[in-house]
C-alpha cells in the first residue's frame, strides 16, 4: 500500500504551485495502484492547516474547498485515512529517541509510523529529508521517471 505525504496533497490542491501537475499525476498513479493508497490523520490535519491558513500563498482555501478536495480523493480511490492505534505514543517516542529525532521531523515520524502500522510499504513525498521508520520506503515521485512500480 502507498502512503501519501502532505506536500503532495497541497501541491495537487493548489493549481498555482509549480509542482501541481506532477503532484496530480502522482496521486493518479497512487490511485491506480492495485495495493491501494491512503493518508494519515496527521496528513489530513497538516493539509487543512496549510491550505486554509490566512497566510497561505494566494487565496486561502475555504473549509468547504479543503473538504471537497479530500472527499474527491476518497471518491477517486483513496483507500482510507489511517489513525494511530493504541500505544502509538509510546512506540513513537521510543523510535524518535532511537533515531534522535528533533524539531518538526517528529511529524514525519508520526506520519510514517501510522502509515507503516496501517500496512503501507512506501511513502510518497516531495521532501527529500522525510524522516521515515525502518521498513517504510520513501519515494520522491516528482523526481522519478514513470512508470514507477508501486511497493516494489
Amino acid at each position: 500500500m502507498i502512503a501519501i505525504d502532505t506536500n503532495l496533497l497541497v501541491y495537487a490542491h493548489r493549481s498555482a504551485t509549480p509542482e501541481h501537475e506532477r503532484a496530480k499525476q502522482a496521486l493518479e498513479r497512487a490511485a491506480a495502484a492495485p495495493e491501494g493508497w491512503g493518508i494519515t490523520l496527521t496528513n489530513l490535519l497538516e493539509f487543512w492547516s496549510i491550505v486554509t491558513h490566512t497566510a497561505a500563498a494566494g487565496r486561502p482555501s475555504t473549509p468547504a474547498e479543503a473538504s471537497r478536495f479530500i472527499k474527491g480523493l476518497m471518491a477517486g480511490g483513496l483507500t482510507e485515512i489511517w489513525v494511530p492505534t493504541s500505544g502509538f505514543g509510546t512506540r513513537l517516542m521510543r523510535i524518535a529517541e532511537d533515531l534522535k529525532i528533533k524539531g518538526p521531523r517528529i511529524f514525519d515520524l508520526a506520519i510514517a509510523l501510522t502509515a507503516f502500522e496501517a500496512g503501507a510499504g512506501e511513502l510518497w513525498t516531495h521532501d527529500s529529508r522525510f524522516q521515515s521508520v525502518p521498513g517504510l520506503r520513501v519515494v520522491l515521485p516528482l523526481q522519478v521517471k514513470w512508470p514507477l512500480n508501486p511497493c516494489s
